[in-house]
């Protein structure tokens, strides 16, 4: 079997090693949580001279392990294993909410569960690992219950880099099916177009979509579903939930903004969509809503609209957007005002949009996305918000045309978006 190196996240499981804290790796199911904790850092740990014994690795959703559904007897087989007061011991533990029953999780389950991890954390020696998410305990709640006590490495689909070290032709061939069918790694993984869809398809309807109307306690699918489709057929388009409502309402499916939100939440939670609020640059200040919904793969968008409303350019901002989050920034999107006279001649605000604007510490940086700029017309279109906006921060276009990088008269960078992917310090160019 090919393996999918995903360094980026080994690294920081390495890095956390031995920290005193509970290890849990979040992000949306089948993303390589636990390809990543069983079979890359495990191999790490044996490399690095770590005996077999040293490493307790369980997974609880594999039938073998039933018995250690029990708490208590999951518990006292953990402890079981330490043999050694000289010795370190990595605790490698897969799906770890399924140790809760059904009653426990409606009581004080995770909070048992807690108390099973934490008591282990008191052995100097003990080194500890998670991973979770289903229908009744999804990754962000595991993160949530162990506030304090946990670390976090979240994980997301293959980025582009990853997706095209098992990828088999070139760039511009791996850019289009990236875009098509996403970077879960199965699908990266998959040769035959009809498997790619299927595999989707099916993934969409009966792990996430499920996940979330059985631990909710939905009452029919009807306004997720809609929900769902509006938010793929409205990619990095300003939306709120009153909007939303009021499309339903139009449509006569009875909802509202508060469901409407409640719903996106529950998206949210379960990692499938991630929301982009708006910044006025110059005031430095957020406005809040509306909002740009963005999914974290945009292979599952595509397959939730039957693959028939591809958008090249909405694409390429939603694959831009995750790859500036997986980079490790706060990324919103920027509005700065613009005064224009209208028709009567009166002065009048316009609200230019900058696409992404980049967080990280006192690192900032100016994103663009713009699919061609195919003469100088548009190029002043393009740089017309990032034109007035007055700090030194670097300014970045990137684009689709097939373009070397290079800098324009005012030192923004322009460069083409599979330049800006597969090279990790692409926006210090």
């Amino acid at each position: 079997m090919i393996e999918i190196k995903r360094d980026f996240y080994l690294n920081q499981l390495i890095e956390k090693q031995g920290n005193g804290m509970i290890k849990i790796i979040t992000g949306i199911r089948r993303c390589g949580k636990s390809y990543l904790l069983f079979e890359l850092f495990r191999k790490y740990l044996l490399q690095s001279g770590v005996l077999q014994e040293q490493i307790i690795a369980l997974s609880l959703d594999d039938d073998e392990n039933e018995e250690y559904l029990n708490p208590t007897k999951l518990s006292q087989y953990l402890k079981s294993k330490i043999i050694d007061d000289e010795k370190m011991f990595y605790i490698l533990l897969d799906e770890a909410q399924l140790a809760i029953t059904e009653e426990e999780y409606k009581g004080k389950g995770m909070v048992k569960l807690y108390g099973i991890l934490n008591s282990l954390l008191k052995h100097r020696n003990v080194d500890i690992y998670i991973t979770g998410s289903n229908s009744k305990f999804l990754s962000s709640d595991i993160l949530t219950e162990f506030r304090g006590r946990g670390d976090e490495i979240r994980v997301y689909p293959l980025s582009f880099a990853e997706f095209m070290s098992v990828y088999s032709g070139d760039a511009y061939a791996g850019y289009r099916d990236y875009s098509l069918y996403g970077g879960l790694p199965t699908i990266a993984l998959m040769k035959n177009p009809d498997e790619k869809i299927k595999y989707l398809d099916t993934l969409f309807k009966n792990t996430y979509l499920k996940d979330i109307i059985d631990r909710h306690n939905l009452k029919g699918n009807m306004i997720m579903d809609t929900l769902v489709d509006v938010l793929s057929s409205d990619t990095a388009t300003l939306t709120n939930p009153t909007k939303l409502a009021n499309s339903f309402i139009s449509h006569s499916i009875k909802t509202n903004a508060n469901t409407i939100s409640s719903y996106i939440d529950y998206l949210m939670d379960a990692f499938i969509i991630s929301r982009a609020q708006r910044f006025d640059i110059k005031g430095k200040k957020y406005i809040g809503s509306p909002f740009k919904y963005y999914f974290e793969d945009i292979g599952l968008r595509n397959a939730r609209l039957n693959f028939r409303q591809i958008e090249p350019t909405h694409a390429m901002e939603n694959i831009l957007y995750n790859e500036l989050i997986i980079r490790g920034f706060n990324v919103d999107v920027g509005v700065i005002e613009k005064y224009a006279k209208n028709s009567n001649g009166q002065n009048t605000v316009v609200l230019l949009e900058v696409d992404f604007v980049c967080n990280k510490g006192s690192q900032r940086y100016y994103v663009q996305s713009a699919y061609s700029i195919p003469d100088n017309d548009k190029m002043r279109q393009e740089q017309a918000s990032l034109d007035r906006i007055d700090d030194s921060f670097k300014k970045v276009i990137v684009v689709q045309d097939n373009i070397a990088p290079w800098h324009n008269e005012k030192g923004y960078l322009i460069i083409n978006i599979l330049d800006f992917l597969c090279n990790p310090n692409s926006l210090d160019l």
